[in-house]
């Protein structure tokens, strides 16, 4: 056993703290895992079981050692600290390449007004942590006044459950409080993160149960309006059917010049003449009788027959899997080229004699329009011959696999360019010191627009859900067993000496906030409860929460609301940990 005392009692090896954070993180997610009233902190236990190793370590190997440890230890600290950033710059990087497709999309069908809620939100975090910071700790010409106010940013993070915003302050505290020269680096804001986080997870549930009872809501009635105003959008959902062209005044013109005349758009995948199946092209010249096989949106199906002629109850299903000729198949968008083309940028019809006429995204089915923009993973509704559909499938790909090798190298790229634009100074009037985005929100703003505009520079970032999901909890582990193991040294001395003040004020700054907009939201917006338990979940990027949302409503609504503001709000909680800083420090 002397090979493994000497491991635990040598930080100067790699194994050391290889094995530390080893131990920290396999211990953290195993008890996250346990539920008390149904609710789990999940990986973020890893936090306080880095706070309970960092302190037993401090205290019986690190002090008795008459300074000798601590000398050994000092030299591991720019090791914890890569760790710890590298692991925070993958975790948000990875969010942002999640959310960067739907980004922009969020602010339609009432985005803006749930994003201008969950801003509100975030303000009034701020407002009624600056006010207990005053009324609590301040004290003109103070020298602690500075410390205070940062300790007070801890915990308005752990109020929030907000991690990468604690990330955020860190990295420009050091600077902020006299340089890296003098800074002591036994203080650490995680400390009063971590007093605030276990009532900021009850209190973000506990008011949301409130706000129910206040507004009287019956779970049963809020999932029938949902159910009800969140019917399949008529204007993206496909719908097939068969009818024969009757209309004379439509007689003799091609499908292209249909597609011009009328409002909506569609497909029509297969024709019969005189008892013969065919697939149409563009230049096919519509004929009386002609039976056409067409899909549309739901909202334009009365306007397409309106115009054609009349629809007829003919099953083609069987006929055509008899007609060896034509087949229907599913196609994978697995070629790089093909990110972010539409069907006209294509020329399937045109080209290869084939129709498209769905495309299943995310677990979705949505109609193919021409100008329908295809990303990576989409997977294509193709009718035609065999051969032609070979074709077709060259051109796209359709290969899992290559989908499921990672594309690391350009995963990278976007980190190398994330950190750059985060080092980027961006001045503000009034603040002597400019802002940046830092480690923390530079990957973050880089990975929404790769996310959403990558395949315009033909940069192609596409993970599966799989593996963006591991990059991100592998990520958040070791930044939170970081922070622990760091804080650990301090945090028992911070709740002895006042620290549990941290406490109820955190749960003040989570439960205030959260009521007054919560309330704001439901009697004024008039939204869908279950849409709000998301929307305060998402505004305070805490996924407890959004379990308990979905445990409750049992369908969709909280993912939603959670999906709508998530992005904007952790922007916000990034961008506002500095300025809060950046302002506030030179002040106080």
């Amino acid at each position: 056993m002397e090979w493994l005392i000497k491991i635990i009692n040598n930080p100067v090896l790699p194994a050391h703290l290889a094995l530390l954070f080893a131990l920290v993180i396999w211990l953290g997610v195993k008890l996250g895992k346990l539920k008390l009233g149904g609710i789990s902190l999940g990986v973020t236990f890893v936090l306080f079981v880095g706070i309970l190793a960092g302190h037993l370590y401090h205290t019986f190997v690190v002090a008795p050692s008459n300074g000798e440890m601590a000398t050994a230890m000092a030299n591991q600290t720019l090791i914890i600290n890569f760790i710890k950033e590298f692991g925070l710059v993958l975790f948000v990087y990875c969010i942002g390449l999640q959310v960067g497709p739907g980004f922009f999309a969020t602010f339609k069908k009432g985005g803006v007004e749930m994003n201008l809620l969950s801003t509100a939100l975030i303000v009034l975090n701020i407002a009624v942590m600056l006010a207990l910071y005053f009324i609590w700790f301040y004290s003109p010409g103070d020298p602690l006044n500075k410390k205070n106010l940062a300790m007070m940013t801890g915990t308005l993070y752990g109020a929030v459950t907000n991690t990468p915003g604690l990330g955020a302050a860190n990295n420009i505290l050091p600077r902020l409080l006299g340089g890296s020269a003098d800074y002591d680096p036994g203080f650490n804001i995680g400390s009063s993160y971590a007093c605030a986080y276990p009532l900021a997870v009850v209190g973000i549930i506990g008011a949301t149960i409130a706000i129910r009872y206040i507004c009287k809501v019956s779970l049963d009635k809020e999932a029938k309006e949902y159910e009800h105003a969140n019917e399949a959008d008529p204007s993206s959902v496909p719908e097939h059917f068969i009818l024969r062209v009757t209309n004379k005044a439509v007689v003799g013109h091609t499908l292209q010049e249909l597609h011009n005349f009328v409002k909506g758009d569609f497909v029509c995948s297969r024709a019969k003449k005189d008892g013969e199946m065919f697939i149409p092209k563009e230049n096919t010249i519509m004929e009386e009788g002609m039976k056409l096989y067409i899909v549309t949106a739901t909202s334009d199906k009365e306007a397409i027959i309106a115009l054609m002629g009349e629809l007829i109850d003919e099953d083609w299903q069987k006929e055509t899997e008899e007609e060896k000729r034509y087949i229907s198949q599913r196609l994978i968008i697995s070629k790089p080229e093909v990110n972010g083309m539409t069907f006209n940028d294509l020329h399937f019809s045109s080209l290869y004699n084939v129709n498209v006429t769905r495309v299943s995204r995310a677990g979705m089915t949505l109609f193919a329009r021409r100008n329908f923009r295809l990303q990576m993973g989409d997977h294509i509704r193709v009718t035609g011959t065999e051969e032609n559909i070979n074709r077709v499938r060259a051109i796209v790909g359709d290969t899992q696999k290559r989908l499921e090798a990672p594309n690391v190298g350009m995963m990278f790229l976007g980190i190398l360019l994330g950190i750059f634009l985060g080092q980027i100074p961006i001045p503000i009037p009034g603040i002597s010191e400019p802002v940046k985005l830092g480690l923390a929100g530079g990957p973050l703003v880089l990975g929404i627009l790769i996310g959403a505009f990558g395949y315009k520079f033909k940069i192609t970032a596409y993970t599966t859900n799989s593996a963006n999901l591991m990059l991100r909890e592998v990520g958040l582990v070791l930044f939170l067993a970081g922070v622990g193991v760091q804080a650990g040294a301090t945090f028992w001395n911070t709740v002895t000496n006042g620290g549990y003040h941290y406490v109820w004020m955190g749960f003040l700054i989570t439960v205030i906030p959260i009521m007054i907009c919560g309330l704001y939201g439901r009697l004024k917006m008039k939204l869908n409860y279950f849409t709000l338990m998301g929307l305060i979940a998402g505004t305070n990027t805490d996924p407890p929460a959004l379990a308990f949302a979905n445990q409750t409503a049992n369908n969709d609504a909280p993912a939603v609301g959670y999906s709508t503001v998530y992005p904007l709000s952790m922007f916000l909680r990034i961008l506002t940990a500095q300025l809060i800083l950046l302002i506030l420090i030179p002040l106080v």
